[in-house]
């Protein structure tokens, strides 16, 4: 019969920043690997010994890559160790609960729980995820379990209905792994207005806390700033002039998305019109 514990699969970044996260919240956790020994709770390798510390854990994380989590699904319904009486989540962000299927027949709570937050370093993801979403869901013991687990680590979970898991994903693309994008996208303009390429590297970097501050606190119609937010026509056709290609392309495009916002937050029809004609032209 399961306890209360959680094993964990997977021994990276996120996996041990959760089985740590947990531990600290005064979680019984296992984590389990299957190549290499790393310095986290109670780590059980390789695979053929995850039957016993699985059984015995009411809930199951697997915390692998998402081509690999169908395979470990499998393994895991060939040894016998899940029962109807374990919950199992996934933690992909794209995937749902679909991608579990080989444990269909155990009669576990099957679903996904999605730390929506980057874990760079595992010892700091206590302090992290407390106070992030989590996206959850699957069945519904599934949802209430991951709902549980993420409140127990400080995180806000929000249920994701079926079939949105793919939308819920792109707009986590959007804002962290495209802001990495812009950020380059700056640095490369600041180099080539002259600065240096270690100035150039940093100089952003406080103006994009701000913006992250801002927004944080203001939410993005208020936080939004800058030439069109005032409908400066001048300014957006200066910064035109010095584009091309797929930088002046995405400039117009996020123009476009920023022009929307500041009609929203009040701009002007006719000066929100004028920068339409600008960024269209463009």
């Amino acid at each position: 019969m399961a306890d209360g514990s959680i094993a964990i699969i997977g021994p990276g970044r996120m996996g041990r920043g959760l089985a740590l996260a947990l531990a600290s919240a005064g979680r019984g956790v296992t984590l389990l690997g299957r190549r290499e020994r790393v310095e986290v709770p109670n780590l059980i390798w390789p695979s053929d010994r995850w039957p016993t510390p699985v059984a015995a854990s009411r809930m199951v994380l697997i915390a692998v890559p998402d081509g690999s989590i169908g395979d470990v699904a499998t393994h895991l319904a060939a040894s016998a160790s899940i029962g109807s009486e374990h919950v199992v989540l996934h933690l992909s962000g794209l995937l749902d609960r679909e991608a579990l299927a080989p444990l269909g027949v155990t009669g576990a709570g099957l679903g996904s729980l999605h730390p929506l937050q980057t874990v760079a370093d595992p010892a700091l993801a206590s302090e992290r995820l407390r106070g992030a979403y989590a996206g959850v869901e699957g069945d519904a013991r599934a949802i209430e379990g991951a709902e549980v687990l993420a409140r127990a680590i400080g995180m806000r979970p929000v249920r994701i209905p079926t079939g949105g898991k793919a939308d819920y994903h792109l707009g986590a693309t959007f804002v962290a792994n495209y802001a990495a994008s812009l950020l380059a996208v700056g640095e490369g303009m600041a180099r080539r207005a002259g600065i240096g390429p270690v100035e150039a590297g940093e100089i952003y970097r406080p103006l994009l806390a701000g913006a992250a501050s801002n927004l944080a606190a203001l939410g993005p119609e208020a936080a939004l700033t800058g030439a069109i937010r005032r409908g400066d026509v001048a300014t957006v056709t200066a910064h035109l002039s010095r584009l091309e290609g797929r930088e002046r392309r995405l400039y117009c495009d996020l123009g476009m998305v920023a022009l929307g916002l500041a009609r929203s937050a009040g701009l002007a029809p006719a000066a929100a019109d004028a920068v339409v004609r600008v960024l269209a032209a463009g």
